[in-house]
């Protein structure tokens, strides 16, 4: 369920039925002014909402006071072990502090770092990890570690509100996907507050961004999660954030930039279309509205399959078209494909968000379309047209069926219901 609770991070709220906030943190040395605003600026290019910056020295402390006035996002300050630290961090400004209860020096620690998170109007990020359990859990953690997260989430959140602190939210992770998913369903049911989702440690950009999606995505679907970062092996962490949003933009919870549709390729194609999509991917990262943007391999079944895109290409060996919901709009030469369709995109937005349509270039296209086609081909038309024909078959042998009683030799004649 949706967290009933919301705290705001700086300008962002999250919790509440606030629109899923995206995270990630800096790959920089926090003290390195110069590198983590840069990157900073380039992970709130790319779409963060909140950014965490590792704090564990007393020179990464003094340049949070200038990444906190100088930073486009929130700044989250992620503290380990020292409870001082998190106490200056909160007096340097940091827009919420987070910390793991089990690492920071007991309850006491934590009281202190609530009393001065309190007096500042700091909200904290508070929660465990797979890795770090309590050790009087550690015996659960091998008969049921999903119970053993749980737990000490359960017993962080029971301390914040002994401390009467409620400004907060918990983040529970595990590099086990399914731990993941169950321990934070599980934990939804039971707690009001936001939480933050990950699958922490998740790899490579290719195997983290699978089990991320795999993960945060079954939670996300649930109504289950607040804000995401999704943990990648990369000193890029705008890579994160791209991650981030695809799956986010997947389930529909938020908008932001083109949607791109690609056909997974097969014997049909017939033109290089894997360099036409990275060419696509690419030049549509400077658009910013969530117009789709379809790239389909074969001339017939393509226009088909994505009749929805607001744009589209659909190829051939020597000939490709451009179509809009559905619709030709042009025929161009294959080598000219990805132009064409930018030329395309710009002319619809040059005219106000409307399609230019040539019909003479939409008739030849169409007509191209049409002698290109594979009469065997099972497009979506084909198979609704068929699927008609077969229901208006079954209609009309119904019809001339012989009655299944005799009406008129029944013993219970004119006591019968008549159906029509």
């Amino acid at each position: 369920m949706a967290s009933e609770r919301q705290i705001h991070v700086g300008s962002v709220p999250v919790g509440g039925g606030a629109p899923v906030a995206v995270q990630t943190m800096t790959k920089t040395e926090t003290a390195n002014l110069q590198a983590t605003m840069d990157q900073i600026r380039r992970v709130a290019d790319a779409g963060a909402d909140i950014v965490r910056c590792a704090v564990p020295r007393e020179q990464d402390v003094e340049a949070l006071k200038t990444i906190v006035a100088q930073s486009p996002i929130p700044i989250i300050a992620d503290i380990h072990f020292n409870h001082t630290l998190a106490l200056k961090a909160i007096e340097a400004g940091a827009h919420c502090v987070r910390l793991n209860p089990g690492n920071i020096g007991g309850p006491d620690k934590v009281a202190e770092v609530v009393a001065k998170a309190r007096e500042y109007g700091t909200p904290l990020r508070v929660g465990v990890n797979s890795g770090s359990l309590p050790k009087h859990l550690r015996e659960l953690e091998y008969s049921d570690p999903v119970e053993a997260l749980v737990t000490a989430a359960t017993e962080t959140v029971e301390l914040m509100e002994r401390l009467d602190f409620t400004d907060f939210k918990i983040s529970m992770k595990s590099t086990s996907v399914p731990n993941t998913i169950a321990s934070n369903r599980r934990l939804s049911q039971r707690i009001p507050y936001p939480l933050h989702l990950g699958v922490t440690e998740a790899g490579t950009k290719y195997t983290g961004s699978l089990k991320s999606a795999v993960g945060l995505g079954a939670l996300l679907a649930d109504g289950i999660g607040d804000t995401i970062r999704i943990s990648l092996s990369t000193f890029h962490a705008e890579e994160e954030v791209k991650v981030a949003w695809e799956i986010l933009k997947a389930l529909k919870l938020r908008e932001r930039g083109p949607v791109l549709i690609a056909c997974p390729t097969c014997g049909r194609l017939q033109f290089d279309m894997d360099s036409v999509v990275a060419e696509v991917e690419q030049r549509l990262e400077a658009y910013e509205d969530a117009i789709e943007v379809s790239i389909l391999g074969c001339a017939v079944n393509g226009i088909g399959e994505a009749r929805h895109a607001d744009f589209g290409i659909t190829g051939a060996k020597d000939r490709g078209m451009i179509y809009s919901k559905g619709e030709p709009l042009k025929k161009v030469a294959t080598e000219n494909l990805v132009d064409e369709l930018f030329l395309e995109i710009d002319r619809y937005y040059a005219a106000g968000k409307t399609i230019v349509r040539d019909e003479a270039a939409a008739a030849e296209a169409a007509a191209w379309l049409a002698e290109e086609e594979d009469a065997t081909a099972m497009t979506p038309e084909r198979l609704a047209a068929l699927e008609a024909e077969k229901a208006r078959e079954e209609a009309d042998a119904l019809d001339l069926r012989e009655p299944l009683v005799d009406e008129t030799s029944s013993p219970v004649a004119g006591r019968r219901f008549t159906r029509a």
